[in-house]
């Protein structure tokens, strides 16, 4: 199924969601003077919406801020499958922190569905929830193998998957993990109808509303916007931002890495029989249905990889297209979009307090693209330990935690990559100049003998920027698929004229004069 043939040339020429082109969502002020709340939320997604949704309802006023428009990030372009089946997952938990915490991870996430579950029903929420059966398949021996220790770990943890040999999709395997009960949605309409709860409980939302990295003392807490020293004063700080905003000594910088992956929505020749998957081979492959102006779609998913370091990224919406055409055959592709997310050393999440001795700062992050169940846990965790109640899952999550294997191991090597990666992007020679872009291209090129990024804007208009990330100073790569410049160190992503446009860097790229 993953030979490369030729795709069928129906791909939108701009990245855009479904999930956001279909919801219309409020707008929100920049913060402009100097408040003072309970709890202040930094990172407007799922983690952070839910959170300050928690919070509210029981009393505390709460402040959500975002460095640009609420749900732009991950959580608008996710593939929104509420699940507990995360890939190959319980097999290596099972190995590096024991079948007890392994448990909890599953009775976790499975809480997490339960809890959206209700609250879908109690506020009545019109988000397309539909419980769906979830299927991890394997397609070669090498899948297999690891997909029948899968298998066992389910067993050994009560988790009731099922053997399948067959799957209900035109899919030749060597076998698949079945789960009942899981679950699909569309996330906006389901996070749009939480921000509404929000602000009707008194908690007030601020976009475009970058915090700076420098906290001052200790409770009550300040923080200050990056540019126009505006204040939040609170009790309580929660990171929601992907990389923490504040690292508070946590070296999170060299604890995560992030990857993007790719998504297209395509309009099927042949019915989709339903399900959610995801494939146990490389590149991995998701698929699962979805609605667009009454027609049915299928959204297929996968080709990830570390940010900055993929090949032409088009290629990778390219090879999704092929096969999904492959499979079902594709009629049109009315959306493709890409996201990214964050990976921690051993694969879990970090929920809690940002360090062991800064207490009343708590972070969120690290969900390896599962944030549908791991952002509500997240939210559940961090709420009951500002309410000063036990949670069960605490310790599974502590961002404190060291598991010696694999932590050790994957410290080494992602740091070893982050070096690799900031001395290849220096010492590499570029030949293009900026005079042989054609309208609509983008490239890092030499500019009056140094390097530099360029993009020539469908108008012809030139725009040069300083590919050194304002972040760790490694070199930014140019992303096509979304036109985007991208850093293959730490994963922060800036617009093609410099703008920030996903941390952990909060400074744009310095423009650069095209005739000097």
């Amino acid at each position: 199924m993953n030979n490369p043939l030729n795709p069928t040339n129906q791909l939108p020429q701009y990245p855009e969601s479904l999930w956001r082109a279909s919801t219309e969502l409020p707008t929100f002020p920049q913060l402009a003077e100097d408040i003072k709340v309970d709890v202040a939320i930094v990172g407007a997604g799922i983690t952070g919406i839910t959170t300050a949704y928690l919070l509210s309802q029981e009393g505390l006023k709460v402040a959500l801020v975002d460095a640009g428009r609420i749900l732009e990030g991950t959580t608008g372009h996710t593939t929104a499958k509420v699940t507990a089946q995360h890939g190959i997952i319980y097999d290596e938990l099972i190995q590096h922190l024991g079948e007890d915490l392994a448990a909890k991870y599953y009775r976790a996430n499975s809480e997490a569905i339960e809890w959206m579950a209700r609250t879908v029903k109690e506020l009545d929420i019109p988000c397309e929830w539909k419980e769906e059966d979830a299927y991890l398949y394997a397609e070669g021996d090498q899948a297999e193998a690891k997909l029948i220790n899968e298998f066992q770990a389910y067993e050994k943890l009560g988790i009731p998957g099922l053997w399948k040999d067959t799957l209900p999709i035109p899919l030749q395997v060597k076998g698949a993990i079945q789960l009942p009960g899981q679950a699909q949605f569309h996330p906006l309409a389901y996070l749009k109808r939480l921000v509404e709860a929000i602000v009707k409980a008194g908690g007030v939302i601020y976009e475009n509303t970058t915090v700076s990295k420098k906290l001052e003392g200790t409770r009550p807490f300040t923080l200050t916007t990056l540019h126009d020293n505006h204040t939040v004063t609170c009790q309580h700080i929660v990171s929601t931002s992907h990389f923490p905003f504040t690292d508070g000594g946590g070296f999170y910088f060299s604890r995560l890495h992030a990857e993007r992956s790719y998504v297209v929505a395509v309009k099927p020749k042949t019915p989709f029989a339903g399900g959610m998957y995801i494939s146990v081979d490389e590149p991995v492959r998701t698929l699962r249905s979805a609605s667009w102006q009454g027609e049915s779609l299928v959204l297929v998913g996968g080709e990830g990889h570390k940010t900055g370091q993929g090949i032409c990224t088009y290629r990778h919406y390219e090879n999704l297209e092929v096969f999904a055409d492959q499979l079902l055959g594709v009629t049109s592709i009315p959306f493709r979009w890409s996201a990214q997310d964050l990976f921690t050393l051993d694969k879990v999440p970090y929920i809690g307090q940002i360090t062991a001795s800064d207490d009343g700062i708590y972070v969120a992050t690290g969900f390896a693209k599962w944030g549908m169940t791991t952002g509500t846990v997240s939210a559940r965790i961090i709420t009951d330990q500002i309410q000063e109640r036990v949670n069960p899952y605490s310790e599974l999550f502590s961002p404190t935690r060291f598991h010696p294997s694999p932590s050790i191991k994957n410290f080494i090597v992602e740091n070893a990559n982050v070096a690799k990666e900031m001395i290849s992007g220096k010492l590499g020679i570029v030949y293009t100049k900026p005079e042989d872009l054609e309208n609509d291209e983008g490239s890092v090129v030499t500019h009056y003998g140094r390097r530099a990024g360029a993009y020539r804007d469908t108008e012809g208009e030139l725009h040069l920027v300083d590919t050194t990330c304002t972040h760790l100073g490694c070199e930014v790569e140019w992303n096509k698929g979304e036109r985007s410049w991208d850093c293959p160190c730490h994963g922060s992503r800036f617009s093609y004229d410099g703008n920030v446009l996903e941390g952990p860097a909060q400074e744009p790229l310095k423009k650069l004069d095209a005739y000097a």
